[in-house]
């Protein structure tokens, strides 16, 4: 997969851990759903604050990809659905964290109830 990053000065600068653009030179696409944070052993919800259930989420994300084969470097769009604006800044802090590379597109959108109570929930796209 060839993934390039598009940026223009005639658009709006990204404002967080996310890129104007990706375009995908690939063969395949994976679609994952979203992901809340469940801990796989015991399939309960973690508790904790927003940032502590990202970081299950992108456990959980990275282990999806692993399964196929890919890593966050694949991952060329997500959406992050939160149930409280004011903790996107501590959840955009963990969410930046699990990219080396370049930063997939992102939507981020607030909403006011998940499923099983979760604070966060990630979906995503990748490419090979």
């Amino acid at each position: 997969m060839q993934k390039t990053v598009v940026s223009t000065q005639n658009a709006p600068k990204a404002v967080g851990a996310y890129s104007q653009g990706i375009c995908v030179s690939a063969g395949r696409f994976w679609y994952f759903s979203g992901q809340i944070a469940i801990d796989p052993a015991t399939g309960s919800m973690v508790e904790g604050d927003a940032a502590a259930q990202c970081a299950v989420i992108v456990k959980n994300i990275a282990a999806l990809l692993a399964d196929q084969g890919l890593t966050a470097n694949n991952v060329v769009k997500t959406t992050v659905f939160i149930t409280d604006i004011n903790e996107f800044k501590a959840v955009n802090q963990v969410y930046a964290g699990f990219f080396s590379e370049a930063l997939p597109a992102r939507s981020c959108v607030a909403v006011s109830a998940l499923p099983m109570g979760a604070k966060v929930e990630i979906e995503v796209i990748a490419a090979e």
